[in-house]
């Protein structure tokens, strides 16, 4: 039922057709149920798509491919031919279980959910008398439920009627509202208030933290709140990171080279079909040039990258687990390096979310109109009962003001919170509300008492003020918070001998206004003194004051009865009595409050502003105390005019759809906002390309986080919060994001140099495979062997490059457009002409072994290029054995000079353009070390057995390794050239050729500070 908190009980009732008194009949119960379901719904199943991966489609047919082409091989290598599919095929069922893995996380968010799912309520049906008991999902609109302190709600529930003095309701789950909000039946005029507003209903999920009431159910199952952010969880598509979008493009363009070139050499060696060495069959030699296409599918595939990738993120997720930031979803390491806007809650991210008196005020005279205060400021931003009470800067003692005395003893007993030491945190925590846990906390640190502290431990010291206090004065009954009177009392009488009523006293603490109505006198030290007009306009001049200043405080007003009526002649079952009690009474003083900012949050908002990253406050709290904070810690400027860049979540309900947009993309505050507001904030953002990073900790936020390309939660959240994120921040704050975001960007640059490693790996192989096949050559590598450079030799070095130490100018940089591609112009030739070489030199090396080697047989280039057609009978060929030309030697010089050039240009990776004079390789010690173990590996498959078998290699001697090394050194050399040529004189030509040819196009595309 929609607007239900804007109708009458009676509308309400009558929407239904039922009474408050009987509740549903059967058949209505059965009606409804057919209508709107049941309460609840099936978990979804999850569906896992694997294999969807392009570069892994490639992997599965050759692997495919190879099988087949394994049946058809003949001799010894028959055995070793299955060795390339099963290793790709093992390699796929690695990928297959990792994404199994990840995507039951991803979907743990909605399991989560069924914690706050209740089990049973209280219904008054018509089918039986009084209240009973039945299953949760058993409810259906319409039905009368009644909920008491402790209870889970069931449903959503317009309140009829509440049983009690009050009625509050924990919805922080729901709505992020940090203290139990106070219920009440009346309707709300406005039909699209937001849930923060809805003070006559109750939402599924919540619990009851004090009060009883009745009420009728409006909604059910999927319908509720919590069922509508259920929906919004599984409609959500998770958003691919910036590097899996270029790892697809670059799949997508490698696929479609893959297809042209392997039909490319297929065709071209068409002639060579039935050449002897194929016994003269055009099939046999189709299918030996297919398994030679097979083979460069192979070399062109980077099989090692998602394993390479997947570690270097692991590692990047240990440094930043140290940071307080646990990542729960890989991929966004790196995405957290292009980030562009943070939305951060307020509460508990930017602020402590520990609520703290920072200013009070006593009365010091008062003479006739004119009057003076007593003003101090308190130290101390937490809930430990640590810091001074500053009087003009300097400390005082609270004890020599009679004022404070009268004031610590409201504070102390005016009170149903206290502090806790948590030993195992080693951290103070509050123990009921907030705004009383900070009262009980400003007791402690004035001390008015000179109560010695020194010798007690931090459990004992942490409530021992207050326990002096009510040592003093007993609390008899308390007189419950309303909303038409603002305020709340107790009723104490002294503890000394005869304890009787005389000397009784109510002491008052509300909202200034209601209380100092009610006040006819002031304290001026012992004394009682009227207050007059001007006195009171004074004292509530300087409270506006502290409401709308910088601080924007929230101010309480303290007073006392100090001739109460007797407790015995109270009503105190009518709360509409109460303000009858609270009359006549003596103001003592007023408190203000805050939940501070935490200290570092101001450096990191500086921080994110010369990395060009946006950060936008998004809260439940009002529009006054949001702005407030945002000029505290810097989002805005002291006296910045916020018109356009500060809304209401009602304020951007009202404006048209390209309004909202615009509004995203100026704002950087939003006030009293609702779950959908995240969400519709995220797609507005992510229309205009940026990275989001959205912050919560409630239920409420999981859509959100879900939606934004990096969602925080924090490690105070809820678990549908945290598993719903993709990063939980252990210790709440933000500077730990932008802590994170340095480490992405870290780790986004490493990774650039090792996957460009890679592929100029992969293009070298390319190379050498199209040479070979384009001359007629015997093949240089085989796919296993490719296999293996590609996942261990090329794999260990590519993982020690994500140690290499970030720029120290990294967060002064604007975010890197996510468009921006890996490999582009520059380094695209640059990484072109090393594989060129790569690919060279392994043919190279392969053909130096038949025309020079001492133990080759020295044939001529001619007779190599037409080995295919060496048979007894061919004269070309004669003296020469045609089995020489299987020979492992040729294969392994090949492998062994591929092998070694790979670690050079491992050296080369250690800077993009500085050369290794400046930036030597044992600035990364991980890097050298991976050296030392890739050669050896390879030393392992040439010299240990069976690997040379499985390998189909063989070992080299001295003077073959010589020769590798001096076809392999000069890659250092090539690429330090090419770094000279990028240092001192292409970045100019480069720079002034863009301008020239990107002219307007340029400055459209370049991203603005504001944009990130």
């Amino acid at each position: 039922m929609e607007a239900a908190h804007s109708l009458p009980v009676l509308d309400v009732l009558r929407r239904f057709g039922v009474s408050e008194s009987c509740g549903l009949s059967p058949e209505q119960v059965r009606r409804n149920r057919e209508k709107y379901g049941p309460n609840g719904k099936s978990l979804w199943e999850l569906v896992l798509e694997q294999f969807e991966d392009l570069l892994v489609r490639i992997l599965l047919m050759a692997a495919f491919l190879s099988f087949i082409l394994a049946w058809f091989e003949e001799g010894e290598e028959t055995t070793t031919a299955f060795v390339e599919p099963i290793v790709i095929i093992m390699i796929l069922i690695a990928n297959a279980v990792v994404g199994v893995w990840q995507e039951r996380n991803a979907e743990s968010a909605i399991e989560a959910l069924k914690e706050y799912e209740p089990e049973m309520g209280k219904v008054i049906r018509a089918d039986r008398s009084g209240v009973q008991r039945i299953r949760a999902r058993d409810i259906v609109p319409g039905d009368i439920v009644e909920v008491a302190v402790g209870d889970k709600v069931p449903a959503d529930i317009r309140i009829i009627e509440i049983r009690s003095t009050t009625l509050r309701v924990d919805q922080s789950i729901l709505t992020g509202e940090s203290v139990s909000v106070i219920k009440h039946a009346d309707p709300i005029p406005d039909p699209r208030a937001v849930n923060q507003d809805k003070k006559n209903m109750l939402f599924s999920g919540t619990n009851i933290a004090a009060g009883k009431a009745v009420g009728v159910v409006i909604a059910t199952g999927v319908y509720t709140e919590i069922g509508k952010i259920r929906n919004q969880m599984v409609e959500t598509e998770p958003e691919k990171t910036p590097l899996q979008q270029k790892l697809d493009e670059f799949s997508q363009q490698l696929s479609k080279v893959i297809f042209l070139v392997c039909i490319a050499v297929w065709v071209i060696n068409v002639s060579h079909f039935s050449d002897p060495v194929h016994g003269g069959s055009w099939f046999r030699g189709a299918i030996y040039y297919f398994k030679i296409s097979v083979a460069l599918a192979v070399a062109a595939i980077p099989e090692g990258l998602p394993a390479v990738i997947t570690t270097c993120l692991a590692l990047g997720t240990r440094r930043m687990a140290k940071k307080n930031a646990i990542v729960r979803s890989l991929p966004s390491v790196e995405t957290l390096g292009c980030t562009s806007v943070i939305c951060s809650d307020k509460t508990g991210t930017l602020t402590t979310n520990q609520m703290s008196v920072c200013r009070m005020f006593i009365m010091e005279k008062v003479e006739g109109a004119q009057c003076s205060l007593h003003e101090f400021s308190i130290t101390g931003s937490t809930y430990a009962p640590e810091g001074q009470i500053l009087k003009d800067e300097q400390p005082v003692r609270c004890g020599q003001y009679d004022g404070l005395v009268e004031l610590a003893t409201i504070c102390a007993l005016c009170n149903d919170s206290s502090l806790d030491y948590n030993e195992s945190k080693k951290v103070y925590e509050k123990v009921g509300e907030a705004t009383e846990t900070a009262l009980t906390c400003l007791v402690e640190k004035m001390n008015v008492f000179n109560t010695d502290t020194s010798k007690l431990s931090k459990v004992e010291r942490a409530n021992a003020c207050n326990s002096v206090i009510k040592q003093l004065m007993r609390k008899e009954c308390t007189l419950e918070f309303s909303r038409d009177r603002k305020s709340m009392s107790v009723y104490c009488t002294p503890t000394g001998p005869g304890h009787n009523s005389a000397g009784s006293k109510m002491f008052v603490k509300g909202a200034p206004e209601s209380v100092i109505e009610r006040c006819s006198h002031v304290r001026v030290g012992t004394a009682r003194v009227p207050l007059t007009t001007p006195v009171r306009e004074k004292i509530l001049s300087r409270i506006r004051d502290w409401g709308m200043g910088i601080d924007t405080l929230r101010c309480l007003a303290l007073a006392t009865h100090d001739a109460p009526v007797r407790r015995e002649t109270m009503q105190l079952h009518d709360s509409a009595a109460f303000v009858h009690y609270e009359n006549n009474l003596t103001f003592v003083g007023c408190v203000g409050m805050l939940d501070p900012p935490r200290k570092e949050v101001t450096s990191s908002i500086e921080m994110c502003r010369k990395a060009g990253i946006r950060v936008i406050m998004i809260t439940g709290d009002n529009k006054g105390t949001a702005v407030a904070i945002c000029r505290r810690i810097g989002i805005f400027s002291e006296n910045e005019d916020v018109a356009g860049k500060a809304y209401t979540g009602r304020e951007f309900d009202e404006l048209p759809p390209e309004a909202q947009r615009q509004a995203c993309r100026d704002a950087r505050c939003f006030a009293r906002v609702e779950p959908t507001h995240k969400s519709r904030i995220v797609e507005y953002l992510q229309s205009f390309h940026e990275i989001t990073a959205m912050t919560g900790d409630g239920v409420n936020d999981a859509p959100a986080l879900k939606k934004a390309e990096i969602g925080i939660a924090m490690g105070s959240g809820t678990a549908v919060a945290k598993s719903a994120a993709e990063m939980v921040l252990s210790d709440d704050n933000f500077s730990t994001i932008v802590s994170a975001v340095e480490e992405g960007r870290a780790i986004y640059n490493n990774m650039k140099q090792f996957i460009r490693y890679l592929i100029s790996s992969n293009v070298g192989e390319v190379v050498c495979i199209f040479l070979t096949a384009i001359l007629g050559l015997p093949e240089a590598l085989i796919p296993v062997q490719l296999l293996w450079v590609n996942l261990v030799t090329d794999g260990l070095p590519a993982t020690a490059l994500g140690f290499n130490p970030p720029d120290l100018d990294i967060m002064d940089k604007l975010p890197r457009n996510p468009k921006e591609p890996l490999i582009s112009g520059w380094l695209f030739f640059r990484y072109l002409a090393i594989g060129v070489y790569v690919g060279l030199a392994t043919v190279g090396a392969a053909t130096w072994w038949f025309l020079y080697d001492a133990e080759g047989p020295q044939v001529s280039f001619h007779q190599l290029r037409n080995f295919m057609r060496c048979t007894e009978d061919n004269p070309i060929f004669e003296g020469i054995d045609c089995e020489i030309f299987e020979s492992r030697y040729p294969t392994t010089m090949a492998l062994s000079v591929l092998v070694t050039i790979e670690m050079c240009n491992a050296l080369n990776s250690v800077s993009e353009n500085q050369s290794l004079l400046r930036m030597p390789p044992w600035l990364n010690i991980w890097l050298l070390g991976a050296i030392v173990m890739s050669m050896a590996l390879h030393f392992l498959i040439l010299y240990v057995k069976p690997m040379p078998l499985i390998f189909q290699v063989t070992p080299l001697s001295w003077p073959q390794w010589v020769v590798v090394m001096k076809i392999s050194l000069p890659v250092i050399l090539l690429d330090e050239g090419l770094k000279y040529l990028s240092r001192n004189h292409l970045d100019g030509i480069l720079r002034t050729l863009r301008h020239t040819w990107s002219g307007e196009h340029q400055l459209k595309t370049c991203r603005t500070p504001e944009q990130g």
